[in-house]
């Protein structure tokens, strides 16, 4: 098992399918992709696609009857030695999580307990993987939760997660996350349930403790909007399938694949959304909605709401190919759009 110095996570021709009596779910079929050290890569694509059952493959957190088929999660630590996670026991990823590799969730409420402190909570999470005393882990805890800006940390230290808002409880999430110092973070839609504001003070955290901790980030999202904001590449899916990658800038630039051009037109945009006399126009959206996995078409998945499609998309499931300088394509007309 090798990787590249400068990679911290490779997915390799991953496959995570859901087996039925009488069908099966590919949820996760050949997905690809690096994760670079240091670096935010964002995983995009509707429900459905698959981006939330890759990152729960990687942590070792799929329900059953779900369960890694093939492909390779290979993974850096901090000792420099390279795991491969498809292969990892129960036991194995608990020693991981936490220390390697954490996660964040979208709705913290369902994440912490009720009826512990934010206190205890990040305290447990450290003497879980340290060996510590319990006043040592209280310090540790009130240091997290300056690190993630709670106002008045230490008279919020003994709260219980309902005394917060959403936006803090989201904080206390990322502190319990970060309080191992893992190199590795997963955030699975970690701003979707908060207003815009808020949304923006948790990617601006984000940034400013990826910078201070040095970890990497693997990004889940279904919008575009806050891909911008806080990816140095992206990876597009669609029906368990990756159909777009590239470096966030070369992406806003230039989408070579039509599901990308449809997510980005759905995202709002103050200016676009003007007519030419200033009045406001419908929002745009995809037509028609993602095929169930358990009866993908031979071809092209996104060919039933693809304005681009030819007959040639209903034949085969088209490859990856080269289509921009970094970025890659699963589109058989690329060059063309």
């Amino acid at each position: 098992m090798t990787l590249d110095a400068d990679t911290i996570l490779s997915v390799r021709d991953l496959r995570t399918w859901f087996k039925g009596r009488h069908s099966i779910a590919k949820a996760v079929d050949g997905v690809t992709f690096d994760l670079k050290r240091g670096k935010t890569l964002a995983v995009v694509g509707e429900s459905g696609s698959g981006k939330s059952v890759t990152s729960l493959s990687i942590m070792g957190l799929l329900a059953r009857p779900g369960a890694i088929e093939s492909g390779q999660i290979l993974f850096r630590d901090r000792q420099e030695r390279v795991h491969d996670l498809a292969r990892f026991s129960q036991k194995q990823f608990r020693a991981l999580r936490g220390r390697e590799i954490a996660m964040i969730f979208q709705e913290p409420m369902t994440s912490l307990n009720p009826l512990y402190t934010v206190g205890d909570q990040i305290g447990e999470m450290i003497a879980l993987h340290e060996p510590i005393s319990p006043s040592e882990a209280r310090k540790r805890a009130l240091e997290m939760l300056r690190h993630v800006e709670i106002p008045d940390a230490a008279g919020r230290l003994d709260d219980y997660p309902h005394q917060m808002s959403g936006g803090m409880r989201q904080r206390v999430m990322i502190a319990m996350a970060l309080a191992c110092s893992p190199s590795l973070l997963i955030a699975d839609e970690p701003t979707t349930a908060l207003d815009v504001t808020i949304q923006a003070q948790i990617l601006d955290l984000l940034r400013r403790l990826q910078d201070q901790f040095g970890m990497s980030i693997l990004f889940i999202t279904h919008n575009l909007g806050v891909v911008a904001e806080i990816a140095h590449d992206v990876v597009v899916m669609y029906a368990g399938r990756v159909v777009e990658q590239a470096p966030v800038m070369e992406l806003f630039a230039r989408q070579t694949h039509p599901y990308t051009r449809g997510l980005l037109a759905c995202t709002p945009d103050a200016e676009r959304d003007l007519g030419s006399e200033g009045e406001r126009q419908a929002l745009y959206s995809i037509p028609g909605s993602v095929p169930p996995i358990t009866d993908l078409p031979p071809g092209c998945a996104f060919e039933p709401r693809c304005g681009y499609a030819v007959p040639a998309c209903r034949n085969a499931l088209p490859p990856l190919v080269k289509a921009g300088e970094n970025s890659i394509s699963r589109c058989i007309r690329s060059h063309e759009i």
